[in-house]
């Protein structure tokens, strides 16, 4: 009366569904591909029918489906020799089906079976299908087992008053509410990872064009126009970024250090400063600041949060100095007026946290 199709532990794409036999020797149905979509009820289903497809839809929202087909069977004369493709003798009729309306889920009607052979996926609550078949097929196909079972739950909808339905109505699909609000939270919690995981990893963990890249869009998303130089500039010479807001400019050193920042690093940004303003006259700037992911091997808690601790140093440094720990904080708080105010040193502590609508564009 009742088998499954695929693998719940197999969710590869395009991966086949178990064959399943209905009831004899020769008619077998089989389950192809996975679903784009989530699967839809099919048209004018009974109420027992209903009920089931309605349950299947509860399936956690990464259980795989499977289209289902019956493939003629096979049929040799008396000899043993020819192979004569027929149909099968019976019709697949859909419960749930997929976006081009294909059966997902049916039940199969063959013409020597009073009872229909239901068909459902793999990777399923079998306790809400066991309290489906006495709730609901039971009574519907089989009443008079129905009334053999000592369950006072048990109870045909023919008998069952309208508040009991009604009743029952409201739950189910106050279940199917929940997990289509449910899979809509998983979607916005992907595009929320999607959207910070590669910020995190850049600023956290990343060195080279990595990094980089990740600091480029943090000015950017705090309103700074930036220009990549190592591509514009095609060598080593000049810094990693010149960044520019509201009529002033710096050049953006980005760096990152296994263990502490060398001192070095701040030598390095006043050599590109001072070949920057002899080489570009016509491109002034205002001054310099450097990035500096440093202690990146460790994990971020553990680290530092200061790039440099010499008293000395410190006082002396005429660049900005900005740890990429700082930096993420401020961007996954979307603290767009600390970014400005540590990369250009122009923004006061009471300037409106907002992105200028002029100062959004990027070019590399």
């Amino acid at each position: 009366m009742l088998s499954t199709i695929g693998n719940g532990f197999d969710q590869a794409i395009g991966a086949p569904g178990v064959v399943s036999v209905l009831g004899d020797s020769e008619t077998r149905c089989w389950g192809s591909g996975s679903l784009p979509a989530r699967p839809k009820l099919a048209p004018n289903l009974s109420f027992a029918d209903q009920d089931l497809g309605k349950r299947l839809l509860n399936r956690a929202p990464d259980a795989p489906w499977w289209t289902l087909r019956v493939p003629p069977m096979n049929e040799h004369d008396g000899y043993g020799v020819q192979t004569i493709m027929a149909p099968p003798s019976g019709s697949l009729e859909p419960i749930l089906i997929d976006h081009l309306g294909q059966p997902v889920v049916a039940a199969w009607l063959a013409p020597n079976r009073r009872l229909p052979w239901y068909i459902v996926p793999d990777a399923i609550d079998w306790n809400s299908l066991l309290d489906w078949l006495i709730q609901r097929a039971i009574p519907q196909y089989a009443p008079e087992a129905a009334r053999r079972i000592p369950r006072a739950a048990a109870v045909d909808p023919t008998w069952q008053t309208s508040d009991e339905i009604a009743a029952h109505e409201a739950v189910t699909a106050m279940a199917i509410r929940h997990d289509e609000e449910r899979t809509l939270l998983h979607n916005e919690l992907d595009r929320a990872k999607a959207n910070a995981a590669p910020i995190r990893d850049a600023l956290l963990y990343g060195v080279g064009d990595a990094l980089v890249g990740g600091v480029q869009r943090v000015l950017r998303d705090a309103g700074l126009t930036t220009n990549n130089l190592d591509i514009r500039e095609k060598g080593t010479w000049s810094a990693d970024l010149l960044a520019y807001a509201n009529g002033r400019s710096q050049l953006v050193e980005v760096k990152s250090a296994r263990g502490h920042a060398g001192e070095s690093l701040v030598g390095d940004l006043m050599r590109h400063l001072d070949t920057w303003r002899a080489a570009r006259p016509d491109e002034p700037v205002t001054g310099g600041t450097l990035i500096v992911n440093h202690e990146y091997r460790a994990e971020p808690d553990q680290r530092n949060r200061q790039v440099y601790r010499r008293p000395e140093f410190i006082a002396g440094l005429t660049v900005h100095v900005v740890s990429t720990l700082d930096l993420f904080q401020w961007w996954k708080a979307a603290n767009w007026a600390a970014i400005r105010s540590a990369v250009l040193g122009t923004a006061s502590p009471n300037e409106p946290n907002i992105v200028p609508a002029e100062n959004t564009a990027v070019s590399s």
